[in-house]
């Protein structure tokens, strides 16, 4: 059978559900919101006890990541995905998730040709261009700024 371009997109479009969005979205930026503020009451906490900014910036880090992957390896973190959409794609712990995905699905092949060799599977190429990125931009600040 001969599929044209027009033909799979009438078949993606009918095995593909609606989405709701005037539910999603609001609920996107809500659970999206709730991480931010958790992320700000934990800096908040740690500056009371003490910490300058840069330790507070860090503890809060740290506790985000390891939460996350918690949550992805208790199978948490994708039960609230389902529900609350790109709202989990806040950059850290997102980031956290997909690399603790990526690790968990390879466990079974070991740590070395499993783990080790496919735990930047997603991740991977978010690193590459961003590290990419920061380079040029780096050099464009440079050349305008640095060199006048």
């Amino acid at each position: 059978m001969n599929v044209t371009p027009e033909m799979y997109s009438e078949m993606t479009k009918k095995a593909s559900p609606k989405s709701n969005s005037k539910v999603n979205i609001p609920v996107a930026f809500l659970v999206g919101g709730a991480i931010c503020t958790l992320g700000q009451l934990l800096m908040i906490f740690f500056e009371k006890l003490g910490a300058e900014q840069n330790s507070a910036s860090a503890w809060t880090s740290i506790i985000l990541v390891g939460l996350s992957s918690l949550f992805t390896g208790l199978g948490l973190y994708e039960k609230l995905a389902k529900h609350a959409g790109a709202g989990t794609l806040v950059p850290i712990t997102g980031f956290s998730n997909a690399i603790s995905s990526s690790a968990i699905e390879a466990q079974s092949e070991g740590l070395i040709t499993g783990v080790g060799a496919k735990i930047f599977t997603i991740a991977g190429p978010v690193i590459l261009y961003g590290c990419s990125a920061s380079v040029i931009y780096g050099m464009i600040y440079w050349a305008t700024h640095v060199l006048q």
